[in-house]
């Protein structure tokens, strides 16, 4: 296998598309978020990505079925502007991997004439978030105002050590491309699975791409997570030994 292959499965026509970006991340918050897209919308797959910088495994489903690692491409028709979803199971496993995925990336959403770019992800807090803000970068400034009038918040020194990964890098590449990136990321504990935090940068998506999309689906994983919570506060309050602030500092 080549270090990195495209599959092209279908070639749609979108309407001024945007590129979301979905991978694992903390808290998992761009890929539920992506995800949530995909079972709120109707989707077509259109091309998957393989590399030999994915994991070396496959995955099985409920079958039994296996399916090499890859990133997966998907059109969604909108009542705003249509997308083309990027989500996966997993990200590069070195540095320089993670470059030229974004490159091939980046490629295929220029084959989609894609203009503009959204990277979805968490950013740590390292404590148990009700109400989670949705903090923001750019790589365009001209794109702050918009963003902040949709409710984003854009702190100082945050979010601390950069942006790392896929979403990083498709603003950093994207500049150079002339693509327009924002990054939203999600106030997350970053120790649990967040729906509610997914759901803040979606409803951030919503106004800004102006499409309208349900959350019931989201809401009955996070009313679940909300019990794994409350049991998890009930153990910190018998014994030490949760992750500290250190051990969460990473963005996704």
């Amino acid at each position: 296998m080549d270090d990195i292959e495209v599959e092209t499965l279908e070639e749609p026509t979108l309407r001024n598309p945007v590129l979301i970006e979905g991978l694992p991340g903390v808290g998992h918050v761009g890929k539920l978020a992506a995800e949530h897209l995909l079972e709120e919308f109707d989707s077509e797959m259109v091309a998957r990505v393989y590399s030999d910088e994915f994991p070396p495994q496959v995955g099985v489903d409920d079958d039994g079925v296996t399916s090499l690692a890859c990133a997966e491409f998907h059109a969604v028709e909108t009542d705003g502007r249509d997308l083309l979803v990027l989500t996966g199971d997993h990200q590069a496993q070195s540095h320089s991997g993670h470059y030229h995925l974004t490159d091939a990336f980046l490629d295929l959403a220029a084959s989609f004439d894609v203009s503009s770019i959204y990277a979805l992800g968490g950013v740590p807090t390292g404590e148990l978030v009700e109400e989670p803000d949705v903090l923001g970068a750019v790589n365009d400034a001209e794109t702050v105002d918009e963003l902040t009038d949709a409710g984003v918040k854009f702190r100082d020194g945050e979010p601390a050590g950069g942006i790392v990964g896929v979403s990083g890098l498709l603003l950093g590449l994207g500049e150079r491309r002339a693509l327009s990136g924002a990054c939203l990321m999600g106030e997350t504990s970053g120790y649990l699975v967040d729906p509610t935090s997914a759901q803040a940068v979606l409803e951030v998506l919503e106004t800004v791409l102006g499409f309208e999309v349900g959350y019931d689906s989201l809401e009955e994983r996070a009313e679940e997570m909300k019990e794994v919570a409350e049991k998890i506060q009930e153990m910190q309050s018998q014994q030490q030994g949760m992750p500290t602030d250190d051990d969460l500092r990473y963005i996704g």
